[in-house]
């Protein structure tokens, strides 16, 4: 039986469309400097608002990844 060590690292992304297409941005970024992610998720969500509109959607996430041995 094998056995693995994971990391879990706050990362923040924003998005000027959704909350969704903040995450994806942000699992996207993960994945071009984290190898081996696995699994992720949202500890809190923000918007940024002006004039009574959202201009931006934030959210800040947890991502999983298991260190290589």
């Amino acid at each position: 039986m094998s056995s693995s060590v994971a990391r879990v690292t706050e990362i923040t992304a924003s998005s000027s469309k959704s909350f969704e297409r903040a995450c994806e941005k942000g699992i996207e970024r993960a994945c071009t400097t984290l190898k081996n992610v696995r699994s992720a998720w949202v500890q809190d969500m923000k918007m940024d608002i002006e004039d009574g509109k959202i201009t931006t959607w934030r959210v800040n996430m947890k991502v999983t990844f298991v260190l290589e041995e």
